[in-house]
């Protein structure tokens, strides 16, 4: 299959998922949730889907906003470290299952430590970071030093 730029075939298409990202990150600040774990979870479904360009972009933004060399390096097994809250294992673990949707559902998160509000925000900031890692993936964004 030849490599197709989504973004540039369809950028209408593009401009409403640019839309959607702007409304959910509105929804996140809404609802209280931390910009540096809004970076964790978006790194953390794009190490799940093996995007690249994402996980570059969005480790960058990290680091720029705060976070530390040592929790970005074990993000990708969050739950054998003691380096994130109760808080934080609830929102990536949320992340996960709405990125591996798991049948049964899943809810080893789900230990009170995030509001209504936070869990949907967080939802569908999972929702979202997935169709961008699918576009970029779909699109092979180039990913080089």
């Amino acid at each position: 299959m030849t490599s197709v730029n989504l973004g540039k075939q369809h950028p209408s298409v593009y401009q409403s998922l640019t839309k959607l990202d702007a409304e959910v990150k509105a929804a996140l600040e809404a609802a209280e949730v931390d910009p540096l774990l809004v970076e964790l979870v978006k790194i953390r479904v794009s190490q799940v889907n093996g995007c690249a360009f994402c996980l570059r972009l969005h480790t960058r933004d990290a680091l720029a906003n705060g976070e530390s060399a040592d929790r970005l390096a074990v993000v990708a097994a969050w739950w054998e470290s003691q380096y994130f809250s109760d808080h934080e294992r609830a929102a990536l673990g949320l992340a996960e299952q709405v990125t591996a949707l798991a049948v049964p559902e899943r809810r080893t998160w789900d230990d009170g430590s995030l509001t209504d509000v936070q869990v949907s925000a967080i939802s569908w900031l999972a929702t979202v970071m997935n169709a961008w890692n699918r576009v970029a993936i779909t699109s092979h964004y180039p990913v080089a030093p």
